[in-house]
């Protein structure tokens, strides 16, 4: 406890060395570290980044980049579709929400970038952060585990809660990794690190993310890393011979064997949720894609419910004349509510939610369906832009966000929660701010 203290107390005593010249740098540090904490906290600290940032805004410093003007345009077309919104009480509210795309990106336009030495100050003090939130997650899960012996206490929502959501914790978690497992220097710490973030990322069990997770880190060790070509081989070999035993965890299994029975099976008995003669059953894909009716006893595993979202927003599409415009920011609820009344979804009971409440769980279905068109091609754009910097950059940190986000915009509408719009585009404009840089240093 001794040595975790002190290592923890020269941590913050360095930091102060190095954020001690621009004070911005700390506070962009603050609003990432503070996302897994409560929405009030974080917006502290989103307003005083903007405070500072006017209070030392030289403006020899700014740099006006189309980049970086993108998320800014997403938020301005925010703020435009209260104009058409159907549910303008869902629209106004939620803009508060999303200012994060328009501040963060003012921000670092009014610093005028970042230098690489910053950026990679800032990777390391948020990596350490998110290692000690790990630290913390853990150690909460063992003490809940001492009193209840409940195992789901290690996994999923319940191992963060369900606010803060595992599936946003996963990605957090998996930047974090890569900054320590693309050090070329390790030290013990290091080391220690990388082990709790890898068995983190599988223990929140997000199957997108722990498959794009694995891929990254095969794509780094093949083609990224500076060994003999056969000690390669035989590390891939030993690495993917102990993913296959973690196939064996009961919640990793479970989670994983679900989705493949629901691809090749319709209607298996779902043995979780079922209580005796209840028998709920499972949802397969192809009966989400072309079941006219559902029953209430039917339950949706993720990607048949995606698959649901996904024909939802189809029939609309070609119902309403939402091809331009969108319904509004926020305000899809009311259809998507309406036609899961159409299609006889299990709308909720006294303690849970039905499925008719929910968002379409798609980023880019999200973005065409509220925004229209062309809130669908500015993220377009924005991913584009934020791959093709990774590449030329030859950054994989920057690329492994790249990909977790082209992916993760799949099964989530990340951009839609607080934590989820402020983690993006402050990495985002992190990681693209680099390509318009003075040569200073620190």
């Amino acid at each position: 406890m001794a040595n975790t203290f002190n290592f923890l107390s020269n941590v913050w005593q360095q930091m102060q060395i190095d954020f001690s010249k621009n004070k911005s740098l700390a506070f962009i540090l603050f609003v990432l570290l503070s996302i897994p904490l409560s929405y009030f906290i974080n917006s502290v600290f989103l307003a005083i980044l903007s405070i500072s940032t006017v209070f030392y805004y030289n403006k020899e410093h700014y740099k006006f980049r189309f980049t970086l003007f993108l998320p800014v345009s997403l938020y301005i077309l925010m703020v435009l579709s209260l104009l058409w919104s159907i549910d303008v009480s869902n629209t106004l509210p939620s803009l508060s929400k999303e200012l994060s795309l328009l501040i963060v990106p003012l921000v670092f336009m009014f610093i005028g970038g970042i230098t690489e030495n910053q950026k990679q100050l800032l990777l390391k003090y948020y990596s350490i952060g998110i290692f000690g939130f790990v630290v913390f997650y853990l150690l909460k899960a063992v003490f809940r585990y001492s009193t209840s012996h409940d195992a789901s206490v290690f996994f999923y929502h319940e191992l963060v809660t369900k606010d803060v959501n595992a599936i946003h914790v996963s990605v957090y978690v998996a930047i974090a990794f890569f900054y320590f497992f693309t050090k070329t220097i390790k030290n013990a710490f290091d080391y220690f690190a990388l082990v709790l973030l890898f068995i983190m990322v599988f223990l929140l069990t997000s199957k997108n993310i722990i498959v794009v997770f694995v891929a990254l880190m095969v794509v780094y060790h093949l083609f990224y890393t500076k060994i003999s070509k056969q000690m390669r081989l035989k590390n891939l070999m030993l690495f993917l011979l102990f993913l296959f035993s973690l196939t064996f965890v009961g919640k990793i299994k479970d989670r994983f064997k679900e989705e493949y029975e629901t691809i090749m099976t319709d209607s298996t008995v779902n043995d979780v949720i079922s209580k005796g003669s209840e028998k709920v059953y499972n949802v397969s894909i192809k009966q989400a894609w072309t079941n006219r009716k559902f029953q209430q006893n039917d339950y949706f595993p993720g990607t048949a419910f995606r698959v649901y979202q996904f024909r939802v927003f189809l029939e609309l599409l070609k119902e309403d004349r939402i091809f331009w415009n969108g319904y509004g920011l926020n305000a899809s609820y009311p259809k998507i509510q309406q036609k899961g009344i159409e299609h006889n979804i299990f709308l909720g009971d006294g303690t849970q939610d039905g499925y008719q409440t929910k968002n379409f769980h798609n980023q880019y279905v999200q973005n065409f369906a509220e925004l229209g068109v062309f809130g669908f091609l500015i993220l377009i754009v924005m991913l584009a832009v934020n791959l093709k910097n990774a590449f030329k950059n030859k950054d994989f940190i920057h690329i492994s966000f790249a990909i977790l986000m082209i992916s993760l915009f799949l099964t989530e509408s990340f951009l839609w929660r607080q934590r989820g719009v402020v983690f993006f585009t402050t990495m985002y404009c992190l990681f693209n701010s680099k390509n318009f840089l003075l040569n200073k240093t620190q």
